[in-house]
C-alpha cells in the first residue's frame, strides 16, 4: 500500500509486506525488560513472526545466525537504531470544529511520533468516531487503531434522567460499535446503572469526575460501580478528603468561568489527606484491589503552572495551525482558555498542586497500579503528538524510571484496553506495531519529539538529532518524517490563505 502526498513524489507509507525485516536493532520492550539486541525483527503481513537475538554488542554479526529475507521481501537496516512497541495514548480527541483541527492533521502528528492506537474518550459523536475507527482498521486512511469512547449521554434525544434511560443509553451505544463510554459524572443512581451496564456488556469506561457532580461521586464510587479508569486527576483529592466534603470554593465562584474552574483546581491537592497517611494509604489500596487505571494527563495542565513555557513551545511556529492557535488564546468562551489574569500567585499554587498529585501516582505505580500515557491535546497549549512525548517527560518527573515510562506508554495501554494479547510488546503472535527511532529514548525523551532534540558534536556543530524514523503500524511502514513534512505544509497553506503570523496574545505587531 502506498499513500500519496502533499508532498510529491515522496510516498508516507509502504506495505503491507509478505515479509519485512528490521535487522540489527536495539529492542527496547514494553514489558520493563532492559534493551537487547541486536535483535532482528520479522514481520510477514501485520504479525510478528520472529524476534531472534543475532549476535552481541561490537561484534560483527554472522549471516548463518539471522533470519533469511524470502524473495520478494524488505529490509530495514537498523543497527545502532532502537524498536518499541506501538505508542498508546489513552486520551487522544480527533480534533475538533472549535480547534479547526480535522483528523488528517490530528493523525499525522500522533503518527509522525509513534503513536499507532488511541483511545478517544468523547468526540464528535459515535457515528464520526466509528467511520473513522473502520477507515483506520481497513487502512485506507493514515491513521493510528481507535478506540472509541462515546461522551455518556451523547446523541439522546432528551437529557437521561433515570436509571432506565441510562441503561437504555448504553446498550445502544454498544449495538452503535462503540469500546465504552467516557463519564463527566451524574447523579448515583444514573452511574450505577450506567456502570452496572455497561460492565455486563463486556465495554470499558473512563471518567472526568467534572466537578458539577464530584461532590456526590467521587472516583472511589466510580472504581466500586466497575469504571475502569479515571482521566486526570478530579474526583480522586476529592475521595481524600478527610476533613471536609466539599471543595473549598471562594463564595464568588462561577464553574463556567474558566480562571475561576482552573485557579481553584490549583489549590485542590492541598486540602486532600497528606501523602502515606492512613485516609491516603486506604484510598489508594482500595483503587489498588480494583485493578483501576490512573490515566494523569499530566501535561495538558502544565501551563497552569509554567504559563510561558507552554505558550512559547518550539513546534507552534511549524505546527500548529492559525484556527487552532487561536483557540488557545485566553477568551470568555472556549474550554481551557482560561488566561483572564493568571500570574505568579497561581503558578506557585499550581507547582504544589504537581508535586501532591506526582507523589500519589508514582507510589501508585511503586505499589502495582496501572498507570498509562494520555495526552488530551488540543487544549491549553498543547499539540498532538509532541504533548504525547510531553506526557512521558512528566512521568519522569513524578520519579518514573525510562522503562517504567515505556512500560506505560505500550503494555499498560493495552491492558486498560483489554488488547494485551494483540498489542503493547513486541512479541510473536502479535500485531505488528512498531516504532524504530536513531536515538536511545531512554537516555533522552527529547529525542522523540517530532523537532528532535539539540546537541552539540565534538566539532562544536549544533544539530538536531532524533525524532521518530519508522512507525509501523498493523504491519504497514510510515515515514515519520514525511508525515510531520505534511503537517508542515498545511500549518503553511493555512497561514498563508489568511495572511496569518503568530503572535503572542496581546501583541499587535
Amino acid at each position: 500500500m502506498l499513500t500519496a502526498t502533499a508532498l510529491g513524489q515522496q510516498s508516507l507509507s509502504e506495505g503491507p509486506f509478505d515479509q519485512l525485516i528490521i535487522r540489527g536493532a536495539t529492542l527496547i520492550n514494553g514489558n520493563g525488560a532492559p534493551p537487547l539486541g541486536p535483535v532482528d525483527i520479522v514481520v510477514e503481513g501485520n504479525r510478528i513472526t520472529r524476534v531472534e537475538t543475532v549476535g552481541y554488542p561490537g561484534v560483527a554479526i554472522d549471516p548463518k545466525d539471522r533470519p533469511a529475507l524470502k524473495p520478494g521481501g524488505k529490509e530495514i537496516q537498523a543497527a545502532g537504531m532502537y524498536v518499541l512497541p506501538g505508542f498508546i495514548d489513552m486520551h487522544g480527541h480527533i480534533g475538533g470544529k472549535p480547534q479547526g483541527a480535522e483528523p488528517d492533521y490530528v493523525f499525522k502528528l500522533w503518527m509522525g511520533h509513534g503513536i499507532t492506537t488511541v483511545r478517544e474518550p468523547s468526540g464528535r459523536g459515535v457515528d464520526f468516531s466509528m467511520d473513522l475507527k473502520r477507515k483506520s482498521a481497513q487502512n485506507s486512511i493514515v491513521a493510528p487503531r481507535l478506540h472509541i469512547y462515546t461522551g455518556f449521554g451523547q446523541g439522546s434525544d432528551t437529557p437521561i434522567s433515570t436509571p432506565a434511560q441510562a441503561r437504555e443509553w448504553v446498550r445502544n451505544n454498544a449495538k452503535k460499535g462503540a469500546d465504552g463510554i467516557k463519564f463527566f459524572g451524574a447523579a448515583p443512581d444514573i452511574m450505577t446503572a450506567a456502570l452496572d451496564e455497561n460492565k455486563k456488556l463486556g465495554l470499558r469506561s473512563a471518567c472526568h469526575h467534572a466537578q458539577l457532580a464530584v461532590a456526590r461521586w467521587n472516583v472511589l464510587h466510580s472504581a466500586r460501580a466497575g469504571l475502569t479508569s479515571m482521566e486526570h486527576w478530579y474526583g480522586l483529592p476529592e475521595a481524600l478528603f478527610a476533613d471536609r466534603t466539599v471543595q473549598d470554593y471562594p463564595l464568588d465562584y462561577n464553574y463556567n468561568n474558566e480562571q475561576h474552574r482552573f485557579e481553584e483546581a490549583g489549590k485542590l491537592w492541598q486540602q486532600a489527606a497528606p501523602p502515606y497517611s492512613d485516609h491516603w494509604n486506604a484510598v489508594m489500596e482500595e483503587l489498588l484491589q480494583l485493578d483501576f487505571t490512573l490515566d494523569p494527563t499530566f501535561n495538558i495542565y502544565e501551563a497552569s503552572r509554567d504559563l510561558h513555557r507552554a505558550r512559547r513551545a518550539e513546534w507552534h511556529e511549524a505546527y500548529t495551525l492559525p484556527s487552532l492557535w487561536r483557540f488557545y488564546e485566553p477568551s470568555m468562551v472556549s474550554h481551557g482558555s482560561y488566561w483572564h489574569y493568571w500570574g505568579t500567585e497561581q503558578e506557585v499554587a499550581w507547582k504544589k498542586n504537581y508535586q501532591l498529585w506526582m507523589t500519589f501516582v508514582n507510589e501508585y505505580k511503586n505499589r502495582g497500579g496501572r498507570v498509562t500515557v494520555g495526552s488530551d491535546s488540543g487544549f491549553i497549549y498543547q499539540l498532538y503528538g509532541f504533548a504525547y512525548i510531553r506526557e512521558m517527560e512528566l512521568l519522569r518527573e513524578a520519579g518514573f524510571h525510562p522503562l517504567e515510562i515505556i512500560r506505560a506508554a505500550t503494555l499498560n495501554g493495552a491492558e486498560a484496553l483489554g488488547m494485551e494479547q494483540q498489542i503493547g510488546t513486541v512479541e510473536v503472535g502479535k500485531l505488528a506495531d512498531l516504532v524504530v527511532v536513531e536515538e536511545n529514548p531512554l537516555q533522552n525523551l527529547k529525542s522523540l519529539y517530532g523537532t528532535g532534540a539539540v546537541k552539540l558534536t565534538e566539532n562544536n556543530e549544533v544539530v538536531r538529532v532524533g525524532g521518530v524514523k519508522y512507525t509501523i503500524k498493523d504491519g504497514i511502514l510510515y515515514d515519520a518524517k514525511a508525515l510531520l513534512a505534511d503537517v508542515r505544509q498545511q500549518v503553511r497553506q493555512a497561514k498563508e490563505a489568511e495572511g496569518f503570523q503568530l503572535l503572542q496574545p496581546g501583541v499587535k505587531e
